[in-house]
């Protein structure tokens, strides 16, 4: 059985998933939406005055999407990835979140940065 297209690794074919998933951008009023469609916003538990201090990730909307983020933000991650991604990555273990905490900020962060990218229709100056 071939790999699945996700898994492969290929830039082009994470970005051109990403894109068919999201689809117009204009259906999204803030990235705040983005993030809910893919599933990576927390959910709230909470009754009266006890609030959950564990919240987990929604996981509504695309799952593909949210594959496809995941394995982008696993790349960036390495060595020789985005050292935006990196920096912002250090920053939230230093501030003492568990791994897969840490790596569903950053996809969050990446949502992020696609829909300024989108919304604003221009070219990505610092990719790396």
């Amino acid at each position: 059985m071939p790999p699945h297209p996700v898994d492969s690794g290929d830039g082009a074919t994470l970005a051109a998933t990403a894109m068919a998933e999201i689809g117009e951008i204009a259906r999204f009023e803030d990235p705040k939406k983005l993030v809910a469609f893919a599933g990576v916003d927390p959910s709230v538990h909470q009754s009266g005055d006890f609030t959950a201090s564990v919240n987990r990730i929604t996981k509504r909307g695309s799952h593909r999407l949210r594959h496809a983020l995941y394995i982008a933000v696993l790349c960036s991650l390495r060595p020789t990835g985005s050292k935006r991604m990196q920096a912002f990555y250090q920053a939230k273990r230093a501030a003492g979140k568990p791994y897969k905490v840490a790596v569903v900020a950053c996809i969050n962060k990446l949502l992020h940065w696609i829909y300024a990218v989108l919304t604003r229709q221009e070219a990505v100056a610092d990719v790396a």
